[in-house]
C-alpha cells in the first residue's frame, strides 16, 4: 500500500515538473517573441529614418555600422545573430529603406533581407534644361546629377530610346513617378520611355499625324506654348497662331526660344539686342524658320493637348495685354498686332521695364 502511495507521489511530482518546464519554456518563448517581434529596437527620436545602402558599399562592414547607428545595442546583437543565421552578409541588397520609430528588430531585418525598399517619389513638373532635370532627379536618387547628365547627353546611351541628346527631354511627361533609390540612369529612362509610350496613345498620335507633325515636334511646340502663358484657356489659341505661321512658312518669332538661346530665363522683354545676339543659335525662331531642334522646357499635359486640339483661327499674331493680366491680345493682321504691341510697349515703358 505504501509503495503505491510513493509511486503516486513520484508521478505527481513528474507532472508538476513537466508543467513547470512547459511554463518556463512558454515564458522564454514569450520573451523571445516580444524581444524579436514586438519590442522597439530603434534608438532615434524621429518618426522615421532612411537607411541608405549605396551599391558600392553593400558590404558587411558598412551595413553593420549603419544599423548599429540606429538600433539599441541589445537589439543590434540580435540583428547580427539573424544576419549570420540567414546568410544575409552574402546577399546584401542596396537601396533606400525607411525605418519607422519603434520598429522591431525583426521588421528591420526582414526589410533589409528581403530588399523591401521604400520607393522615392519624383514629381516632375517644368524643367527648362537637361541640367536642371538631372539635378532634380540626381539629388533624390543614387546615381547623382553628373552621372545622369552624362547618360542623357550621350548619343550612344540614347540610341535605344529613339531620341538624341537634343530631343531627349521629349520623353519626359510631367507627372508623379516612383523609382527605387538605387535605380540606374538606363532604368530611369526606360520607365520614362514606358510612361511616354502610354501617354502617346492612338488618339494623340492620330491628332499629331493630322497636323503633319511627329510627337517630338508636337512636344517641342507645346514647350513654346507652355512658356508663353500659364492660362490653360489661352493655350489652344496660342498654338493656333504658331501652327498658322508654320503653314504660311513664316518664322515662329517666339520670344521664349530667344530666352532659351540666350540662357537667361529672367528676361522680361526681348529686344533686337537679344535676337541679334543669338542669331547663330538654332533655337532663335526669329532667324530660323520652323521649330527649334528640341523642346525649351517640359510642357504640361495641358500644353501638349492644346497643340493637338488647337483652336481653328486665322490668328497670326499675339501680344501680352497692357494690363499685365498674363493674358494676350490676338490679331490676324499686322496692323491689328502693331496696335496691340504699341499699347503693351507703352505699359512696359511706364514701368521702366527694359
Amino acid at each position: 500500500m505504501n509503495s503505491l502511495k510513493k509511486k503516486g507521489h513520484k508521478g505527481t511530482k513528474r507532472i508538476r515538473f513537466g508543467i513547470g518546464l512547459l511554463l518556463l519554456l512558454a515564458f522564454i518563448s514569450a520573451c523571445f517573441f516580444y524581444t524579436v517581434f514586438l519590442r522597439s529596437a530603434t534608438s532615434f527620436e524621429k518618426e522615421s529614418v532612411s537607411l541608405l545602402i549605396p551599391t558600392r558599399k553593400a558590404n558587411k562592414k558598412f551595413v553593420k555600422e549603419l544599423v548599429s547607428d540606429h538600433v539599441t545595442a541589445v537589439q543590434f546583437t540580435t540583428f547580427l545573430a539573424m544576419a549570420e543565421w540567414t546568410g544575409y552578409w552574402k546577399n546584401i541588397r542596396p537601396g533606400k529603406y525607411v525605418i519607422k520609430k519603434n520598429a522591431s528588430i525583426f521588421s528591420i531585418f526582414r526589410k533589409l533581407y528581403g530588399g523591401h525598399q521604400t520607393p522615392v517619389t519624383l514629381t516632375i513638373n517644368k524643367f527648362r534644361t537637361k541640367r536642371d532635370f538631372a539635378s532634380y532627379a540626381g539629388e533624390k536618387l543614387e546615381f547623382g546629377t553628373n552621372e545622369l547628365l552624362r547618360f542623357i547627353s550621350s548619343s550612344d546611351s540614347l540610341d535605344q530610346f529613339d531620341v538624341t541628346p537634343t530631343t531627349m527631354m521629349t520623353l519626359v511627361i510631367p507627372d508623379t513617378y516612383e523609382f527605387y533609390w538605387n535605380t540606374t540612369p538606363r532604368a530611369f529612362l526606360e520607365k520614362l520611355k514606358k510612361e511616354s509610350n502610354k501617354f502617346w496613345n492612338d488618339s494623340r498620335l492620330e491628332s499629331a499625324q493630322e497636323l503633319g507633325l511627329s510627337k517630338e515636334e508636337v512636344y517641342t511646340l507645346a514647350s513654346i506654348v507652355e512658356e508663353e502663358t500659364n492660362d490653360d484657356g489661352e493655350k489652344p489659341l496660342i498654338a493656333s497662331v504658331y501652327l498658322n505661321r508654320m503653314k504660311k512658312g513664316m518664322p515662329l518669332g517666339a520670344d521664349p526660344t530667344v530666352k532659351f538661346a540666350f540662357g537667361d530665363f529672367s528676361l522680361k522683354r526681348i529686344t533686337l539686342k537679344h535676337i541679334n545676339g543669338t542669331a547663330g543659335s538654332p533655337y532663335n525662331t526669329y532667324k530660323n524658320k520652323g521649330l527649334p531642334p528640341g523642346p525649351i522646357c517640359t510642357p504640361s499635359v495641358e500644353s501638349i493637348d492644346a497643340v493637338l486640339e488647337q483652336e481653328q483661327t486665322t490668328y497670326l499674331f499675339f501680344c501680352a495685354k497692357s494690363d499685365f493680366s498674363g493674358r494676350h491680345s490676338f490679331a490676324s493682321t499686322e496692323d491689328e498686332h502693331f496696335e496691340n504691341a504699341r499699347r503693351y510697349r507703352k505699359a512696359l515703358d511706364s514701368l521702366n521695364i527694359h
